[in-house]
């Protein structure tokens, strides 16, 4: 069964950290999730004005970030005293899981900041387990060139191709995310094997997707959400590449309770949350 596209959202603009200027598209609202997946946030300014305030010090808990850079360099620095500097093409995966206090901080005072963002959920049974954080340098990464021309950064979940298979950076987690950075010449179709029940979508950051049978447009900024099915057909419409994420995972299918920072699975939690960061227990090993 091909996949089709089921929604649609358009980003819209908005102010993250201490001012930093972004596009949000996942996220928007309770409405606006894809379970597992939270939110995405689009980051891309050569203007320093638009990023060089960063994201000081703030809290996270419940769920897990995940930063991909494509151009420019942020440091990161937490409560447990991991230091990791972000650069083109790295992802930082960090799992936030019980609580941990972190600042993403530009290390640039000019020239083009661009990546994303994603919040990724987490069941309720990991959701106080000790955070975690990895840096994954973009030669960590599987690059997999397709007989077309194709590539597709696999940086999390598989991908079958050509009777193989190609296991990303991350793997193994009780979500089964998928992120994969995808290129398509123009004027190219692609078909992909994706695992049936997982939740996906397609984000072109760069051209416009043509996707299924339908050949519904999906266009540069916009989240397409993707009906279920084994099999996901892609065209690059126009003369332009298209430069595209497809990301999502299992559903967890679990209460979602969110306040900011914090995302759990009920009221009660949130308030003791909210609590924990206040009397510092949230940090406490």
């Amino acid at each position: 069964m091909n996949r089709e596209i089921q929604q649609l959202i358009p980003s819209i603009v908005a102010s993250e950290g201490a001012g930093v200027k972004i596009k949000r598209s996942l996220g928007q609202g309770p409405n606006g999730r894809h379970d597992p997946v939270l939110m995405l946030d689009e980051f891309n300014s050569d203007n320093a004005a638009d990023y060089l305030a960063g994201f000081p010090a703030h809290p996270h808990r419940g769920f897990e970030t995940v930063t991909y850079m494509l151009d420019g360099h942020m440091l990161h620095e937490d409560h447990l005293g991991n230091r990791g500097d972000l650069k083109s093409g790295d992802v930082q995966w960090m799992t936030a899981a019980r609580g941990i206090v972190h600042s993403e901080m530009p290390q640039q005072l000019e020239g083009k900041m661009r990546g994303f963002q994603i919040w990724l959920n987490l069941p309720a049974s990991e959701k106080m387990q000790p955070a975690a954080y990895r840096d994954i340098a973009a030669a960590e990464i599987p690059v997999v060139t397709l007989a077309s021309g194709t590539t597709v950064k696999v940086i999390a979940g598989y991908l079958e191709h050509e009777q193989k298979t190609t296991t990303g950076a991350v793997s193994g987690k009780t979500t089964q995310p998928i992120y994969w950075d995808i290129h398509i010449a123009a004027g190219t179709t692609e078909t992909f094997s994706v695992p049936a029940g997982h939740h996906l979508f397609l984000y072109p950051y760069e051209g416009q997707a043509l996707v299924g049978k339908q050949k519904r447009a999906v266009n540069v900024s916009t989240a397409g959400l993707l009906s279920d099915g084994e099999h996901l057909v892609i065209s690059a419409a126009g003369s332009e590449t298209l430069r595209a994420l497809l990301i999502g995972g299992k559903p967890i299918g679990e209460p979602i309770a969110q306040y900011g920072p914090f995302v759990m699975n009920t009221h009660e939690e949130i308030e003791q949350a909210i609590n924990d960061y206040r009397s510092g227990a949230l940090t406490a090993s």
